[in-house]
């Protein structure tokens, strides 16, 4: 079986908002699929203290692994192992690699199990006031000044357009410039929402504004992870 295993958003959120079954599936197996190594041990360590993490067989699992890399896990799997698969925050395969992984024991009839957890995205969604039944996750914004502008516009047509919700995120290192950027590219009344440091009980941060307003009030993004959203 591939157990899809949530992680946390922030590290202060209480193990009390996560379902125990989680604990019980990683205590199960010592095989896991993950995107970095670090920050699945911190992760494992979070919600079972328990488990000796000289035991953790871990498969590097990125935007560039191909099935020959992992192959020698996927023979595990086929001979009868248990494998989980560890985003690097919040659901596995949304804005996440794990796809591959998941794709590939659909074609070899291995069962995917899904573990109810936080996803960023629809929290960011839920939180804006914006349209819940049509949105349109849009991953990553250009990281080229023109292609980004080119971009930005476009989600704002559709938003006009077609009245669905469009959530993007950016690099938390480059939060700062992308809100820059919205602010000069975006008119005025448009309505765009950011939810920054998600689930983080002091440092939760999630307000919906107008461009006009977000320029008198500039946030602090800079290292932190946000997730923006344009609606109506």
């Amino acid at each position: 079986m591939l157990f899809l295993l949530p992680a946390y958003l922030s590290e202060n959120t209480s193990i009390t908002h996560f379902s125990p079954v989680i604990k019980e599936y990683i205590m199960q197996t010592d095989y896991f699929f993950v995107e970095n190594e670090k920050t699945a041990r911190k992760v494992v360590k979070f919600f079972a203290p328990e488990k000796k993490q000289s035991d953790l067989k871990l498969f590097l699992l990125d935007k560039y692994t191909e099935n020959a890399d992992i192959k020698e896990a996927q023979d595990r799997m086929l001979n009868g192992q248990d494998f989980g698969l560890l985003s690097e925050a919040g659901l596995p395969c949304i804005a996440d690699p794990g796809n591959l992984i998941v794709k590939w024991c659909h074609e070899k009839n291995i069962r995917v199990i899904p573990i109810s957890g936080p996803s960023s995205i629809i929290l960011a969604l839920i939180s804006s006031g914006f349209n819940g039944q049509e949105f349109t996750f849009n991953g990553y914004l250009p990281i080229e000044k023109g292609e980004k502008k080119k971009q930005i516009l476009h989600l704002e047509n559709m938003v006009q357009k077609t009245g669905y919700s469009q959530i993007f995120m950016e690099t938390p290192y480059r939060n700062n410039p992308l809100f820059e950027d919205l602010c000069k590219f975006l008119p005025p009344n448009t309505k765009l929402c950011i939810a920054a440091n998600i689930n983080d009980p002091e440092h939760e941060f999630i307000k919906t504004k107008t461009i006009k307003e977000w320029q008198k009030q500039k946030p602090e993004l800079h290292k932190i992870p946000a997730v923006f959203v344009l609606g109506k």
